[in-house]
């Protein structure tokens, strides 16, 4: 390290010394750990390393990054999920884009030398030419046909998936080497904070500045904000707020344009109801973060640094920033603007940018995560005046920004939705302007993907209805956690409105006709009952019959206030027949069954019976809570999938909440969980695959119910569950002290199983393991049963060999089933059943050498070298292995003596 006591100039390159043996060996360990034990933070540390020395200006910071890649291109997991078309992990996936990152910021570190970049060009043209180098879009699927297209053919912007050139996670800083800063408006930019035009060129259009004579920076967006981040990372964070404040004048000048756009276009907009315009590239969760790396610059300006803010609170968390407002420098007329009110304006513009959903799981995936990081920064800032200001001026824009706007009146069908954006603006907003926080927050509302519109001219049809269209483009995969948005939206607004009528009726008319799922619909139902009803004061009448029309149309009734009139004979009937007359009461609940077909006037009447049944001032009445608890049963199973009924009602039926909430003794509990578990097995018998387990959970206290519950498991173990299904119920069972059973069903899953040679990364090795590790603890039979169907079902002769390993370390039958006896002994490999298993793994390892040895390339000889030595010591448990092994090389060397260099390295080790 450099002699800190010898004075050196600021312009001197740092250079720490660099331990590249050490760099190497942790990256490789914490990759081959998977995102274990911790290794991903390991790495991010490692890459806030980088960053930090890049700061500093140290040479190092590039070459420790080249490392770090060389590592990361070696990973082997690589080759196996390019190989099976699976994506990265999800941990893996994002310590890759921080890579590609870290990339970008090297290459345009703005005084690097052109050697440098050159040399870095061709590293990284070198790795993303190998076809194991991950995609941008996180998709390993670029060989085949791409069935997601961002739009659809009719919309004019659809282009030929199959014609695009492959995106790697190094392109972005492969175009980035293309970039210089030797544009003498940039440098102006960045290098004083008095740059601005003369006051007799500020009339008529400009492309270098505005009205007010401020710098403009006219770049393609994420572009110029990744010049922003290079500055940062670089050292010059002076000159990256410059950098920024031109880009938010340039981004103000093209919302303003924007606007006039559509005032001109609005009426013929808003006849079609819909709109071909939006952004292609949206700005929140892009690949290089523009709206981050904005908010970042501009927050870490206005940071005030208190003596104790590193300091760790008592609850272990550290203290959120701390800031204030710093008056932003400029060559103009004082703008009486901050860095913090232009850090809310930018992240605001961002977020509420119009844009098409990208296209892929990972790339959705990353829209929604980038978009709850803004809103967690934004949620640390304390909203005075200043910025309370810059909310509701871009709020308004936002909301009249048309079809630039994700939160204009006409959007484009294939929009990302608004809704976690509005639930924070929402929030924001209500204290100061709760006009405006619902106005905004109903305009959200919407998930046009969903709808279709109705054709022009007819009014008599709903303006929105269900879409039905199977193959929808494109396939929006985070479909279900953007619903529970849209609900927790809603949620928001009704907490909101409690008490206030008029509100709330305008709410539940966004719920009816936005919302197209029953079970949410449910929730929103039993969240509004929560609301009204506190523990601590009195129900809230307009919020319950909110909850109310929401419980009715969550049955999808469309005419829910029909529904008064159409039951109140029948409620008279009920309440007449209370008192314990169970004979008129059978006779009332049959003429329900018999008359009433909607499944919505049917759950009406079980409200009502359980409000008759279990009355505020006097004891319950039996009776009439069995029939309460009759036409429940029958209207829920009617009302939802048997996923939902078992997930939802039953689950809820169960709770400890609701027996607390209807007061009921313990003969009305168990009547109430025997509806319960009677549903829970109707749907275990519907749809075994996805209710099996809910089943068995919830028919624990009941050893008959429990009974039938597996017994349905049992019967559908054969035809219609997944071994991963399988696989947990039996993992289940052998928790809950039925090992037995366990086995049975570990072994019927085995019969689903195949894995092949190359597969010693698949998933259910876990539950390979497992099973054959409780079949070993069982016994002798019991392990004799499990290895042909293990022989018969795993291939990969590493799998076979840890198998193998495991049942020779110690004595069968560990588990003390009551009623055997074990002899304590070891196992031998040369009897049954552990000689099957010996000779199984040999025969896979041989098969898996030769498979290897067609497609080998000599960067993975010496893996193969070690592979061989595994076998080896498996070959060596056999009586004669020594002799097989022997014979084995022999043959290899035969085969293959084509291959001279790998064969030396064959004999060197084996002889």
């Amino acid at each position: 390290a450099p002699d800190p006591t010898a004075g050196a100039s600021i312009d001197d390159e740092n250079c720490w010394h660099l331990d590249e043996e050490q760099v190497r060996e942790q990256v490789k360990l914490f990759l081959s750990q998977g995102g274990y034990y911790g290794s991903g933070k390991q790495l991010n540390s490692m890459f806030a390393k980088v960053r930090e020395m890049l700061r500093m200006r140290d040479s190092n910071g590039a070459r420790m990054l080249t490392l770090i890649t060389e590592q990361f291109m070696a990973d082997p997991r690589l080759s196996l999920w390019r190989q099976q078309g699976t994506g990265i992990t999800e941990k893996c996936r994002q310590l890759w884009d921080e890579l590609g990152a870290l990339w970008v910021c090297v290459v345009l570190n703005p005084h690097c030398k052109l050697e440098e970049k050159s040399s870095w060009l061709r590293q990284l043209r070198k790795w993303g030419e190998m076809d194991v180098c991950p995609l941008e879009d996180g998709n390993y699927g670029n060989e085949l046909p791409n069935i997601t297209n961002a739009l659809t053919q009719s919309s004019g912007h659809s282009q030929d998936s199959l014609a695009r050139p492959r995106r790697t996670v190094f392109t972005r800083a492969i175009e980035g080497c293309d970039l210089h800063w030797q544009d003498s408006h940039l440098q102006r930019i960045i290098s004083s904070d008095f740059y601005v035009s003369p006051a007799y060129q500020r009339e008529g259009e400009s492309l270098l500045f505005n009205s007010q004579g401020q710098p403009l920076w006219l770049e393609h967006v994420p572009t110029a904000c990744a010049r922003v981040d290079a500055l940062r990372s670089h050292g010059y964070p002076r000159e990256a707020l410059r950098l920024t404040v031109a880009i938010i004048n340039t981004l103000r000048l093209q919302q303003q344009r924007q606007l006039e756009i559509y005032k001109h276009q609005k009426k013929e907009l808003l006849q079609r109801g819909a709109t071909t315009i939006t952004n292609l590239e949206g700005w929140v969760g892009h690949p290089l973060n523009p709206i981050g790396c904005l908010f970042l610059t501009l927050t870490e300006a206005c940071r005030l640094e208190e003596e104790n803010c590193l300091e760790i609170s008592d609850t272990g968390d550290t203290k959120p920033p701390v800031y204030q407002h710093v008056p932003v420098t400029t060559g103009s007329q004082d703008s009486g603007e901050s860095y913090l009110s232009l850090a809310l304006e930018v992240a605001l513009m961002g977020m509420g940018q119009q844009r098409v959903m990208p296209e892929g799981l990972y790339a959705q995936d990353k829209v929604c995560r980038n978009e709850e990081q803004i809103i967690a920064r934004l949620q640390d800032l304390e909203l005075d005046p200043v910025l309370v200001q810059t909310l509701r001026k871009q709020c308004i824009l936002l909301l009249e920004g048309g079809p630039f706007s994700g939160l204009g009146e006409v959007i484009h069908r294939e929009s990302v939705p608004m809704h976690t954006f509005a639930k924070y603006l929402f929030s924001a907003l209500l204290p100061h302007d709760a006009d405006l926080a619902y106005k905004l927050a109903l305009r959200a509302m919407r998930l046009p993907v969903l709808e279709t519109t109705a054709p022009s001219g007819d009014v008599t049809h709903p303006h929105h209805l269900v879409s039905v269209v199977p193959s929808r483009y494109p396939r929006w995969f985070t479909l279900g956690h953007l619903e529970s948005q849209q609900c927790e939206l809603a949620s928001t607004m009704l907490t909101a409105a409690k008490g206030d009528m008029l509100r709330l009726r305008t709410v539940l008319e966004a719920i009816q006709k936005n919302i197209h799922s029953s079970s949410l619909i449910f929730k929103l139902a039993q969240d509004a009952f929560k609301i009204a009803t506190p523990a601590d004061s009195n129900s809230d009448t307009t919020l319950l019959n909110v909850a109310l029309e929401l419980g009715l149309q969550s049955g999808g009734s469309p005419c829910v206030c029909l529904a008064g009139d159409a039951h109140d004979p029948v409620h008279a009937q009920l309440a007449a027949a209370g008192d314990g007359d169970m004979l008129r009461l059978r006779t009332v609940l049959e003429a329900i069954q018999k008359n009433i077909h909607s499944s919505s006037l049917i759950f009406k009447l079980a409200q009502d019976a359980f409000k008759i049944a279990t009355p505020a001032d006097s004891n319950s009445d039996t009776t009439l809570l069995n029939v309460a608890l009759e036409l429940g049963l029958q209207s829920w199973y009617s009302l939802f999938t048997p996923t939902e009924a078992t997930s939802i009602v039953a689950a809820t039926v169960m709770s400890h909440n609701t027996i607390l909430r209807l007061s009921l003794d313990y003969p009305q509990r168990e009547e109430l969980a025997s509806c319960a578990r009677t549903l829970a097995l109707q749907c275990a018998m519907k749809d075994p695959q996805n209710c099996a387990l809910s089943a068995l959970t919830l028919c624990e206290k009941d050893h008959i119910a429990f009974e039938t519950a597996y017994q349905i498991v049992i019967d559908a173990a054969s035809t219609g569950m997944t071994y991963t299904q399988l696989f947990t119920i039996a993992r289940y069972m052998e928790h809950r002290g039925y090992p037995l059973r366990a086995f049975k069903l570990a072994s019927l899953a085995m019969t689903h199983l195949n894995l092949a040679y190359n597969q010693d990364t698949h998933p259910a090795i876990n539950d390979v393991l497992w099973a054959c590790a409780l079949s070993h603890s069982l016994g002798k039979n019991e392990l004799a049963a499990i290895i042909p169907l293990v022989v018969k079902s795993v291939h990969c002769a590493t799998v076979l060999s840890d198998i193998l390993r495991r049942c020779t370390m110690t004595a069968p039958g560990l588990a003390g089933i009551p009623g055997r006896r074990n002899s304590g002994k070891l196992m031998s490999t040369d009897k049954a059943p552990l000689r099957q298993l010996l000779d199984a793994t040999i025969s896979a390892y041989i098969n898996t050498t030769h498979s290897r040895l067609t497609h080998i390339s000599p960067r993975h000889y010496g893996e193969f070298i070690e592979f061989l030595s595994k076998a080896r010591e498996t070959f060596l448990l056999a009586q004669d292995g020594h002799i097989q092994f022997a014979q084995f090389i022999d043959n290899l060397k035969q085969i293959y003596k084509g291959k001279k260099k790998l064969m030396l390295l064959v004999r060197e080790r084996f002889g």
